[in-house]
Parts: C-alpha cells; sequence; structure tokens
C-alpha cells in the first residue's frame, strides 16, 4: 500500500476519469452476461453498454484526440496526457469490447431461442425461406439502396456519424479492375427483418447476401459491415453569438462533419479493405475496432420492444400517490391538497405522468392560474408538458420556459420545442451565457383570494415522460413561502439581470453550491467518528470535492457514498481514505438521483439535487440543491439511502485495489425491488 505521504503529494490521489468509465461499462456488461438475469433485461443492458460506447467515443475519445491533435499540455488530474489516456483506453476497453461478442453468442442469443426469439444468418435459411427472403429484398430493400463507388470520377463519400454501412469489394467481370463501394444501410427499416413467428435476421444480412443485384455484370470479392464514429461534441462562443439559437444551429451542422475517431469492422474484412478505410478517413490503426457480433449493439433495443411479456426484468409499479388521485373537484384542487404539506414523489415507482404532468396540466387548466416558469432540459417527443404549457400560453397565462438548446444529444430536439413554445405565445430563454441550465424546477403563481401562492416542483430528473419510465428520479412539490421566493429569484437570475444573492433556502451552482458542500464536509470533519457523511450521486470526479472527502476520512469521519458511474476517489488507503466506502448500484432502473445527507439525527443536512459531483456540475452549470425539512420527507430519503448500502443484489462495491467486487447473496436485499415492491404497497 502506498504511504499517506507520497499518496498525498502525487497523482495516485484520483482514479482516471475515463478509465472509471470502463469500470463502468464492465459493471453493465456484467449484468448482460448473468444467466440469472432474464432475457429481455440481459438484450436491454447490451443495448445500453452500446449506446455508451457510441457517446463515450463521440465526446471522451474525440476530446481527447482534439487535444493531441492541438498538442495541448493539459494533463488530467491523475497526471497522464492525453496520448497516455487514449493508450490506456484501448487497452482497459478491449477486453469489455471483445467480451460482448462473447455475452451476445453464447449468452444472450441462446436465451432469447429459448424465448423462441431466433436472430438467424441468411445462410441457415432453408432454400424455400432463401428464394422467398430474396424476393423480398426486391420488393422492400432494393428500391432504396444506393450502391456509390470510389474512382477517379467519384471521391469517397462521406460517411455520417453512427450510420451502418457495407463496404463492397467488386470486380468488372469484363475489364478485370478492382474498385471499392459503399452502400448505406438505411436508416427508416428496423434492423431486425421479420421472418415470421419472432424469426429475424439482421437487415445488413439481408442486403449484404443479394448485394450483387446492386452490381450487375461485376464480380462480388468481399462484403464487409463497418460504422464511423465522429466527434459530436460542440464548441460554442456564446459570448460572440448575437442569437444562440442559430449558432447552436450552425454547430449542428458542422457537427455532422466532425473527425471520425473510431472505425468499426466486421471480424472478418480483409486486412486490404479495412486499410482503404482507414486510409480514407484519415485515422490510426488503433482507432480500429473488429468484432464478430452485429455492429451496433443498439439493435437489441428492437429486441426489447417484442410483444412478449415473459423474460423481462422489474416492471415499475408506477403508482399514484394518493394526493393526486383525480377526482371530480375541478382543476384546482390539486393546489389545495399540495398546500398542506410538501410531497415527495419517487420514479418510476410513482408514476410521472399521474404526478409531475397532472401538475402542469391542472395548472394549465385552472383559472385561478396566472403564470407557470419551467426549466426544459431533456424532453420526449410526445410531451404533455409542453402540449399543457402550450395551452396555458394560449388560454393568457404568462409562460416562461428556460430551454436549455446545449443539451448534449438533444439539441435539434430541443431547438424544435422552442419554436413550437414560441409560436404558442410562450416566453422562450435559452438559459445564461457560459453556462447549461441544468436545473429541473417548475413554479406555478395562483391567485388565492387577495394573495398570490406559488406552487414548486425541483426534481432531480429531466421533464421527461419516456424516460421517467426507467430512471429512478426524486421530485419535490411544495407550497412553502420561503421556496416560492427562491424560485422566484432563480427565475429572475435565468430571464433576466440579476444576481440571486437573497436565497434563504435553496442553493444555486455555480454561486454557491461548491462552497455550501465543502463548509458541510469540513464540519463533519471536524466532528471526526462522531460525524457523517452520505451521497448518492452519478458520478464524484472533482477533485476538490475528493480531496475534501479524504480529509473527512483521515479524521475518521464516516463517508458513504453510492456513484453509479464515473468514480475518481479512491478507498481503504491507509491514513487518507480508510473511512471512504463507495459503492455503484446498476440495475434495472437506472439511477439517477442525488442525494446529500451530512450529519446525522433531526440536525442533519437532507436534501435532494440535479448537480453531480464533477467540476462541470458545480461550475459550469446552474443547479438546484435543495434541504429536506419535513421529518417524514427526510426519512423516506434516508430510507433510500439505507438500503443502498444494504443492497447485496445489484450492488457493486469499489475496493483499495481500485477494483469493483460485485456483491452478491446475504439477504437477497435489493435496493429497486424493496422500493417497487413497497410503492406497490402503497399504490
Amino acid at each position: 500500500m502506498l504511504a499517506e505521504g507520497s499518496l498525498r503529494s502525487s497523482s495516485e490521489r484520483f482514479v482516471n476519469r475515463e478509465l472509471s468509465w470502463v469500470d463502468f461499462a464492465s459493471r453493465i456488461l456484467e449484468l448482460a452476461a448473468d444467466a440469472r438475469e432474464p432475457a429481455l433485461e440481459r438484450a436491454k443492458f447490451l443495448a445500453v453498454l452500446a449506446q455508451g460506447m457510441d457517446e463515450f467515443f463521440q465526446v471522451r475519445v474525440a476530446g481527447l484526440k482534439d487535444q493531441l491533435l492541438a498538442q495541448h499540455p493539459i494533463r488530467s488530474p491523475d497526471g497522464l496526457d492525453a496520448r497516455a489516456q487514449l493508450r490506456a483506453i484501448r487497452t482497459r476497453l478491449e477486453p469489455v469490447w471483445e467480451r460482448q461478442s462473447e455475452v451476445w453468442h453464447d449468452g444472450i442469443r441462446p436465451a432469447l431461442a429459448a424465448l423462441g426469439i431466433e436472430i438467424v444468418a441468411v445462410e441457415d435459411l432453408s432454400p424455400t425461406l432463401h428464394r422467398r427472403l430474396h424476393e423480398r429484398f426486391l420488393e422492400e430493400l432494393f428500391p432504396i439502396l444506393t450502391p456509390l463507388s470510389v474512382d477517379p470520377a467519384h471521391p469517397f463519400p462521406y460517411i455520417s456519424n453512427l450510420s451502418l454501412n457495407l463496404a463492397v469489394r467488386v470486380r468488372d467481370s469484363q475489364g478485370g479492375e478492382l474498385r471499392f463501394a459503399r452502400v448505406k444501410v438505411p436508416t427508416n427499416v428496423p434492423r431486425l427483418f421479420p421472418l415470421g413467428d419472432l424469426r429475424y435476421c439482421l437487415v445488413e444480412d439481408v442486403i449484404a447476401s443479394f448485394i450483387a443485384r446492386l452490381f450487375p455484370g461485376m464480380i462480388i470479392e468481399e462484403v464487409g459491415t463497418f460504422r464511423v464514429t465522429r466527434n459530436t461534441d460542440l464548441v460554442l462562443e456564446e459570448g460572440e453569438a448575437d442569437d444562440l439559437l442559430e449558432l447552436v444551429e450552425t454547430e449542428l451542422r458542422r457537427r455532422r462533419f466532425g473527425r471520425a475517431v473510431r472505425l468499426e469492422v466486421s471480424s472478418r474484412m480483409s486486412r486490404e479493405l479495412v486499410d482503404v478505410l482507414v486510409d480514407e478517413l484519415e485515422l490510426h490503426p488503433d482507432d480500429v475496432w473488429a468484432t464478430d457480433m452485429p455492429i451496433d449493439g443498439s439493435f437489441a433495443w428492437e429486441i426489447v420492444a417484442l410483444p412478449i411479456d415473459e423474460g423481462r426484468g422489474i416492471a415499475a409499479a408506477g403508482v399514484t400517490p394518493s394526493i393526486f388521485t383525480v377526482g371530480d373537484d375541478g382543476a384546482g384542487a390539486l393546489f389545495g391538497r399540495l398546500a398542506a404539506g410538501e410531497v415527495l414523489v419517487h420514479h418510476p415507482y410513482e408514476s410521472f405522468a399521474s404526478t409531475v404532468e397532472a401538475f402542469v396540466r391542472a395548472a394549465a387548466a385552472d383559472p385561478d392560474v396566472l403564470a407557470i416558469k419551467q426549466t426544459l432540459y431533456r424532453t420526449s417527443g410526445d410531451s404533455a408538458i409542453v402540449e399543457a404549457l402550450v395551452e396555458a400560453a394560449e388560454a393568457g397565462k404568462q409562460v416562461v420556459v428556460i430551454i436549455e438548446v446545449k443539451a448534449r444529444f438533444d439539441e435539434l430536439a430541443n431547438i424544435a420545442w422552442a419554436r413550437h413554445l414560441e409560436e404558442a405565445g410562450v416566453h422562450v430563454v435559452y438559459g445564461v451565457v457560459g453556462l447549461k441550465t441544468h436545473l429541473k424546477a417548475a413554479m406555478v403563481v395562483r391567485r388565492e383570494g387577495a394573495r398570490l401562492v406559488r406552487y414548486c416542483h425541483v426534481g432531480t430528473g429531466n421533464y421527461n415522460a419516456r424516460t421517467a419510465r426507467t430512471y429512478e428520479d426524486l421530485g419535490l412539490f411544495s407550497a412553502d413561502t420561503v421556496l416560492g421566493d427562491d424560485l422566484a429569484e432563480v427565475f429572475n437570475y435565468l430571464t433576466g439581470f440579476s444576481h440571486p444573492n437573497r436565497l434563504r433556502r435553496v442553493v444555486l451552482a455555480p454561486q454557491q453550491l461548491r462552497g455550501w458542500l465543502l463548509e458541510r464536509i469540513a464540519r463533519e470533519r471536524d466532528r471526526g467518528p462522531s460525524g457523517r457523511i452520505r451521497f448518492k450521486v452519478n458520478s464524484l470526479v472533482d477533485p476538490e470535492i475528493i480531496d475534501a472527502l479524504y480529509d473527512a476520512s483521515a479524521a475518521g469521519t464516516p463517508v458513504e457514498g453510492v456513484v453509479r458511474g464515473l468514480c475518481s476517489a479512491r478507498v481503504g488507503v491507509e491514513g487518507l481514505s480508510e473511512h471512504l466506502r463507495i459503492r455503484s448500484i446498476v440495475g434495472s432502473f437506472l439511477e439517477h438521483s442525488r442525494i446529500y445527507v451530512f450529519g446525522q439525527g433531526p440536525d442533519a443536512d437532507v436534501a435532494i439535487a440535479s448537480a453531480d459531483l464533477m467540476q462541470r456540475n458545480l461550475d459550469r452549470r446552474v443547479e438546484l440543491l435543495i434541504p429536506l425539512e419535513a421529518p417524514a420527507t427526510r426519512a423516506r430519503v434516508e430510507h433510500i439511502l439505507d438500503l443502498a448500502f444494504a443492497d447485496d443484489t445489484y450492488a457493486w462495491e469499489l475496493t483499495a485495489d481500485g477494483r469493483w467486487h460485485r456483491q452478491r447473496g446475504g439477504e437477497g436485499i435489493s435496493l429497486q425491488r424493496r422500493l417497487n415492491d413497497e410503492a406497490g404497497a402503497r399504490g
């Protein structure tokens, strides 16, 4: 074990952020490989992993490559430069990449077959089915395919980001000349090409099998599947922009042509064909990732969506708390019930539609509501909330929506929502220059007699009905006057020119949140063994916060964290982190809520927040933390943490050797199953 002095004075205090993500990917893959999990649940984890890898390469790997090209001397907190990080990522990610194929072929595919779901190769079909498939190819696929050849008159075609393609080597049957061509797999057809009775071929295999029809008079020498990942991170110079919306749209157009950072190829593709792609895409051989499973494992979402009931994981209870039960007492009755006290909701165990959406719908319908103010970071394509806001504006209410058009991968959708809302008369604001507006809050202003009352919702998750069915999040409804005053200040800060310096209950980033957290960590540090720090976040990578937690641990203060994904802290290091305990829970639902508890008993600070322990959240985003006051609400949140630290089903524990070990056996406690059962019992 490293001595305290050398560890404190060196970069070894921190785990590399990118390698921590690889560890997280390994945990997801372990669930996909777990034969004890239902088959469709395993397929879901495979799809989640594929999507995560796509984002990792598009943003994190792409960023490191940009540093390398710019010869930027910046180093990560653990002391690695860009080149060293890229090498380490390749070394650590290769075993995960290779095991995906094993999990698919030897685990998930046979498990699906046991449910009657078969993914078959075209060459394995009977002659009769093969002929019928050829006929369907000509009817359903051939008309929409376009072969693009490469020769002096036809330059190498642009390969769009994450598109699935076939690379084809063809030889002229007359002149004998060898040429390269590319055929893009259409994105408007399913990957699963149905054969009947839950039997499918992959659409790219169907196209490859009959591709000769696209090249009459040519000899097909080779066909291989490939996919290109490009840099998709936006670089915005907001200070120089007159119109943020126009700036984002311009950058989105540029993003389509981002530099290639990864090439996925079928493991059967010849070296010659791979070399052509590497050369034309200006890639390095280390950027090539070969696989013998279907490229782009997110196709497994189509398997998960198949209409069968067997083989699934936990079904969210989705109950409606009694206070939100719909009656015949009018739209305003909900506000009367909310005025009686604060209400905490927990998704997906409690329904998003019948709580959060119902709150906004009631505000839109209630004639006594004068104004609605809300933030939108990511929302779903069929958003009932957006339509309720439109109805409210059309009814003459004052409606203000802060839309974050810089929300990564949701920029286009948010621009569309912004225009839709503006057309309806909603006041749309795009946040604060230089910062992302990541907080999740809504405020309803209602006339009640001679006074105006503010009803508030503050949450840890997005106003997104689709993800709310699978993301675990907390939300607080309150008519508290102090909270209402604070949120009014926050919304004025977001829409106008002001400094929210009179906040009494909520804590705002980037102005106060870092200081608030550090003060409470220091307070518990000074209490030593009688102090206590507990938290639940998606990521723990901020060096200053980690060092503060180390100091508390070194003072003997128990520090316990549930960190779903990225974790740069080390545990169990003598004199530094002996009293620091970190675990991760990865299960059927995406653990997404952020909880902070400092101290013990009735005087403890118990809070929920939109912010993780990351530099971007604390310094470059507008985030909100709200301390909880009602004893029942505080107890419920602490109960969630108690179960999280007792989980021995979907929990991994970080150990002093830097490895994550799954906790299995014991009492068989599952945080998610227990909370789901408790919600069902309440419902």
